[in-house]
């Protein structure tokens, strides 16, 4: 019985709280994902120095860079750009990426930009890329070149071969 009376008492209170209308909830924070995702953005911070490598643009056969539209593959290596041979996955050997065997300091990773869709590096390639002494990502050109940003970006010693975004196999 008590606990019938405790319900019954309690009922006036339920009712008022169910007439006020509820409590504005705050606004929900965008996702994090969303906000900063690497696939709607190719540049994530606009005051960048000018001397700075910064990708601002794909199309299916090449990149802009710079304000300045290239054509074709490119090679990034910090704040220095080349042109590049491969054309394909396939043309990316040990020999194409040999500048590393050279260049100092040696980039802590090498961005692989594999146009459209991610594939596969070659085994050899990638014994060689360690062998140099850095660390290798694969994944498609798009966001390849906004990885490099980032890194670029805050300061860390980087390097970017890319494919084309039109390139698909």
């Amino acid at each position: 019985m008590a606990v019938r009376q405790k319900a019954v008492a309690t009922l006036p209170t339920l009712m008022r709280a169910l007439r006020k209308p509820p409590p504005s909830l705050p606004q929900r924070l965008p996702s994090l994902r969303r906000a900063f995702s690497l696939y709607d953005q190719v540049n994530l911070i606009d005051n960048v120095p000018e001397d700075q490598l910064r990708f601002q643009g794909y199309t299916d056969t090449g990149f802009t860079v710079n304000g300045v539209e290239y054509e074709g593959s490119l090679l990034a290596v910090g704040n220095l750009l080349l042109s590049w041979s491969p054309k394909k996955m396939s043309d990316i050997t040990a020999e194409s990426l040999s500048i590393f065997q050279t260049v100092r300091p040696i980039p802590e990773i090498l961005i692989i930009g594999t146009g459209r869709y991610i594939q596969p590096v070659d085994p050899e390639v990638r014994k060689f890329i360690r062998s140099a002494g850095m660390k290798i990502e694969a994944i498609d050109s798009r966001n390849a070149s906004s990885t490099y940003n980032i890194l670029n970006e805050e300061g860390r010693i980087v390097a970017a071969a890319l494919l084309p975004y039109g390139v698909s196999s």
